[in-house]
């Protein structure tokens, strides 16, 4: 593939192979950090100084004070003692210093892969690609922080998904280059139908994410705690409230919530109908358990939803639905995979 000899790529895709679990690690820290209001504890963008913690007791109350001096604390967390900053201030220093972290990996692992001669024309460009994405995607995540350090305490939910629409894409991008390095046989000849068919449903999924970072934006999810109903109605009361009606479908909580659930349960009964498909195609039976693999993981991904709507989004599963989230999309990256024309 690519070029490449068989002890190159084993080389390429161990590297990229770590680098595609801690960008998995990366999005999950990043939905706790969300998840215990800690995002907006370090006021300061510092890439290259703002490496170590505070180290002593003075730091700590410097770094305190600009905190105070910010919305979140003065209108929310008034009072907070400095033992409560440091916790939130932990989660946000660790989602940084990942995204360092994943910086050095992937960068180290370029320069001694390309020393050692292991990389190939054609994959470069992708390379290069994955770096500057990358590079923005820390670019994106300050601009996001910036919309909450104003009069409202409260990020952008535009910006919060923005965020992680690029840091999934990311971790999807890597990924696929990830599957050609490893792939050994083609896939069989699926109709144009089911190849249609999964990419259709991978975007649904995709969508369905994204309508969840616009959920976790507006803190939808502490909204309407009931299923299948809301607030006793199929559709909730002021579901068109907002003008122009655009607006709604982005800013309106009970719209969101409605929507993410919309989605949700229209990926599932798709994909169960998909699966369906594929189990009566006896020409596809190398297909059938990536398939099946992908139907069980979005039935356990609805109920992980509508439990963590049910229990006012606790912090556990909260992340866990998230985590989830990513694995079906990675399991419906490689049923697209497979199912592509080769």
């Amino acid at each position: 593939m690519m070029n490449l000899t068989q002890s190159s790529r084993f080389a390429v895709a161990g590297w990229l192979g770590i680098c595609c679990v801690l960008v998995f690690c990366m999005v999950i820290l990043g939905g706790v950090t969300r998840l215990t209001d800690s995002g907006l504890s370090m006021v300061r963008w510092e890439p290259i100084s703002g490496i170590l913690p505070p180290l002593n007791q003075m730091v700590w109350q410097a770094e305190f004070e600009h905190y105070r001096q910010f919305p979140e604390y003065q209108k929310i967390n008034a009072g907070m003692s400095l033992q409560e900053f440091k916790r939130i201030f932990y989660f946000e220093y660790a989602h940084r210093m990942l995204g360092r972290i994943i910086g050095l990996v992937f960068a180290i692992g370029f320069v001694w892969l390309w020393i050692r001669k292991h990389l190939s024309r054609p994959l470069v460009p992708h390379l290069v690609a994955m770096f500057f994405l990358g590079g923005a995607q820390g670019l994106l995540g300050w601009y996001m922080v910036k919309s909450g350090l104003v009069d409202m305490p409260h990020v952008s939910q535009y910006r919060l998904t923005a965020h992680l629409g690029l840091a999934i894409s990311i971790y999807l991008y890597i990924l696929w280059m990830l599957f050609l390095l490893l792939e050994r046989n083609p896939a069989p000849v699926a109709s144009r139908g089911l190849r249609r068919a999964s990419v259709g449903l991978g975007i649904l999924a995709f969508l369905t994410v994204l309508s969840g970072g616009f959920v976790a934006g507006l803190k939808a999810g502490h909204a309407f705690n009931t299923f299948p109903l809301m607030a006793g109605q199929w559709i909730p009361p002021g579901y068109l409230a907002l003008e122009p009606i655009w607006r709604n479908l982005f800013e309106n909580i009970a719209t969101v919530q409605f929507n993410h659930r919309l989605l949700a349960v229209s990926t599932l009964t798709l994909l169960l109908v998909f699966a369906i498909r594929v189990m009566r195609d006896k020409a596809l039976q190398p297909l059938r358990r990536p398939t099946l693999a992908l139907a069980g993981l979005a039935t356990i991904q609805v109920g992980l939803g509508i439990s963590t709507l049910l229990w006012f989004v606790p912090v556990t599963l909260g992340a866990t639905h998230q985590a989830v989230a990513l694995v079906l999309l990675s399991v419906m990256l490689y049923v697209v995979f497979r199912f592509r024309r080769v």
